[in-house]
């Protein structure tokens, strides 16, 4: 069997992520940041999981996502509820979900067509 590599259909795809760097497309990342299909935005100034705020998903709402990503780090951790609910309320599922586990689903879900934002922490 011959195998090919097939490029994605869009301009940014995720090659992997730990706590402390990812790997989008061919440039290692070592700052926080987010990323859609279409678009990466670095150094987005969010440091750890448990001082995340509303304010801080403000870039990433302004991006109009249908699902948002968020990868907490190398473990799994959640933010506080107040964060949850600034998305929730406005009809935009998230998932949250260590590093690894969100490049993975961003993959996935940009694969699909689907308006998906993540933010990724890294520290």
């Amino acid at each position: 069997m011959q195998l090919f590599l097939e490029k994605p259909d869009f301009a940014y795809a995720m090659r992997g992520a730990d706590g402390q760097r990812a790997l989008v497309n061919e440039r290692t990342l070592l700052r926080s940041f987010i990323i859609t299909p279409q678009a990466l935005i670095e150094d987005w100034p969010v440091t750890a999981i448990a001082s995340l705020t509303p304010a801080d998903l403000q870039p990433l709402l302004a991006l109009q996502p249908e699902v948002l990503v968020i990868g907490c780090g190398a473990t799994q951790a959640f933010p506080q509820p107040d964060v949850m609910a600034a998305c929730l309320t406005q009809g935009i599922g998230i998932e949250v979900m260590t590093n690894a586990a969100a490049a993975r689903t961003f993959n996935v879900l940009a694969s699909e067509n689907r308006h998906v934002v993540a933010g990724f922490v890294l520290a």
